[in-house]
């Protein structure tokens, strides 16, 4: 089965289809201004300095099916605190990749940010029945890289000169989590979000590496 524009709910935040009417304004807020340009050093595309230019983009990306865009929503705040896609869907081989990742400063370090990674692939492995999960991201991405092994993705290799992004080289680090794998992933990321796992500042007791 292929993704569908569905709300997949957590404790703090919520999955939803994007819209950008509706997530446009704190979607460019979190993420424009010269602090947050380094938001979008690995990305495709941005920054953003333009709102009119930005709401375009979020228009063309929300029509798109692969990849199906999400935002990621502040349960308490109700704000879009950040975006996440699948894509390369591939029914036929039960493989799908998450990626076109962006957090706000406000969801970074946050339960939130993990919970959302962890909505996501519940949703692909257990509604949808996906035997392959990836993650993948310029060699140089250290902070994405370290987040695919804390989530539970397995370091494949590096695809050498893969591609050219804003004119400059990428090379590719590729991670995987399998069907197999995703019993064991679970239990860890519940017991992670389980509201026992964290002070009354919000801060981890336990890790999920």
């Amino acid at each position: 089965m292929k993704p569908e524009r569905v709300t997949l709910t957590g404790r703090t935040v919520r999955v939803v289809p994007l819209n950008p009417e509706l997530h446009g304004d704190a979607l460019f807020e979190g993420s424009s201004g010269p602090a947050n340009d380094r938001l979008w050093d690995y990305l495709f595309e941005g920054p953003f300095t333009d709102r009119a230019a930005y709401q375009e983009h979020l228009i063309q990306k929300a029509a798109l099916d692969d990849p199906l865009f999400f935002a990621i929503i502040d349960n308490q705040t109700q704000r879009a605190v950040g975006r996440a896609s699948y894509l390369r869907i591939e029914p036929a081989h039960r493989v799908i990749e998450v990626g076109n990742i962006l957090y706000t400063p406000q969801l970074q370090r946050t339960a939130g940010a993990t919970e959302a990674m962890y909505l996501m692939a519940r949703y692909v492995f257990e509604d949808l029945g996906y035997r392959r999960y990836e993650w993948k991201c310029n060699a140089l991405n250290e902070p994405s890289r370290r987040a695919a092994l804390r989530l539970g993705f397995t370091f494949e290799g590096i695809f050498r000169q893969h591609m050219i992004v804003k004119g400059r080289n990428r090379d590719t680090a590729w991670y995987s989590m399998l069907d197999s794998e995703w019993p064991q992933r679970k239990q860890a990321f519940d017991r992670w979000l389980d509201p026992a796992n964290f002070d009354a500042h919000g801060h981890q007791k336990s890790s999920l590496t």
